[in-house]
């Protein structure tokens, strides 16, 4: 089954030759750069304003308002210029991040003021995150997604490794007020770009001008009755809910239990950094002819790495936090490759938001049920159940004819 074109608006170059595209990709990871430090220089800020505890509610804090506003962004993304909702909440986000910077050279940074930008910070994802989605599909052919992805996805991953290396430093330099400027700055440049360069190439579908609260609805409707998305949007929901609690939670209960110390946690959180890297960019260079396919069995894989990670030694562990990221890197590429190709352009904003709903709902649970059952029980246990009913959940959409014959291949 392969993937028709959305209508041709002009002629793209080849992706290795789409300069274009990759200035795109470029500015996008120096944002994810930016956004990093601001993260980091948020919870440092948090952590020495108030208690801990209340840190930890300032920076979960923006999750609340995006999983409540999500499927409206997704639903206004369906119906509205993609470039300008992003144009408009970058700048939402540049103008956010002025306020702060002048408000704590002004003033002590305070519990409300981190709580509020943290929020208003969730809000301005839930509208851009799906109309970023889009943009894609709008600038390279079907074919060219998952190299699309592999390099965007590469290129996120070491601009958030490298905000998060610098980000420590400079918030101790500079202060949440040079970290908040930095981050401007890039938003700046990603509305610039944008602005000034970014043109589709395709035109996608756009649905029926009505309220967002009906766009809502049919969106629902369309997953009753298109079952081939209902499956893909159904198994990319539940994906990090089994990984997110077994290398956010576990890997530091493991290392804490079998006294490896904090240098082992960093050690393996860089092996999945290294391996999610590598796995992104090796599907530029080997790509399997049926995608969806390969990026499901990539995923029994990765439970069989979490498991690893709960039973093995030191050395096994280190294993199964390689190979989480090299798979996980591998998967997501496919997969977004596959959901942007496959999914109709009318709903594509809408679909894309209640998949990452799924996490912003539910992660909390699954963290809390990953600790809990750690501490009732031996701490393997968590991590042979979930990483066994993730290898076990991947059953569902491979079992689809449809999702294993598919292929992006014209």
């Amino acid at each position: 089954m392969s993937i028709a074109e959305p209508k041709q608006l002009r002629e793209p170059p080849r992706f290795s030759r789409d300069f274009t595209v990759h200035a795109w990709i470029a500015v996008k990871a120096l944002s994810d750069a930016g956004d990093a430090i601001w993260t980091i220089a948020l919870a440092w800020t948090a952590v020495q304003t108030t208690s801990p505890a209340i840190a930890g509610v300032i920076v979960a804090a923006g999750t609340i308002p995006r999983a409540v506003i999500l499927l409206f962004g997704g639903a206004l993304a369906d119906r509205a210029d993609a470039r300008t909702i992003m144009i408009l909440f970058n700048a939402l986000r540049v103008g956010l991040l002025v306020f702060v910077a002048l408000w704590v050279l002004a003033h002590p940074p305070s519990v409300l003021v981190l709580l509020l930008a943290a929020i208003a910070f969730g809000v301005c994802d839930a509208f851009y995150e799906p109309s970023a989605a889009t943009i894609g599909r709008q600038l390279v052919r079907t074919t060219d997604l998952p190299s699309y992805s592999a390099v965007m996805q590469t290129a996120t991953r070491l601009g958030t490794m490298g905000g998060s290396a610098i980000g420590g430093f400079l918030v101790a330099y500079a202060g949440l007020s040079g970290s908040a400027s930095l981050n401007a700055l890039t938003f700046t440049l990603v509305i610039a770009f944008i602005a000034i360069f970014l043109r589709p190439r395709f035109a996608l579908a756009r649905s029926a001008r009505e309220s967002i609260l009906r766009g809502i609805q049919h969106g629902f409707a369309h997953l009753r009755d298109a079952p081939t998305t209902r499956t893909l949007v159904i198994a990319l929901s539940g994906l990090n809910l089994a990984v997110g609690p077994a290398t956010g939670i576990g890997i530091a209960l493991r290392a804490h239990d079998e006294g490896w110390g904090a240098q082992a946690v960093g050690l393996f959180e860089a092996l999945i950094g290294l391996g999610a890297a590598l796995g992104a960019i090796s599907v530029a260079r080997w790509r399997p002819l049926h995608e969806a396919r390969g990026g499901f069995w990539a995923l029994v894989v990765q439970g069989a790495g979490i498991i690893l990670i709960g039973v093995g030694p030191a050395w096994a562990a280190a294993i199964g936090c390689f190979v989480i990221g090299l798979t996980a890197g591998f998967a997501s590429v496919l997969l977004s490759a596959t959901f942007a190709a496959t999914i109709d352009t009318a709903y594509l904003g809408r679909m894309s938001s209640i998949t990452r709903l799924g996490d912003d709902v539910l992660m909390p649970l699954a963290m809390a049920g990953f600790g809990a059952l750690a501490s009732v029980t031996a701490t393997w246990v968590p991590f042979v159940l979930f990483g066994g009913a993730l290898m076990l959940m991947m059953a569902f959409p491979l079992r689809n004819r449809q999702l294993r014959e598919m292929t992006l291949r014209s």
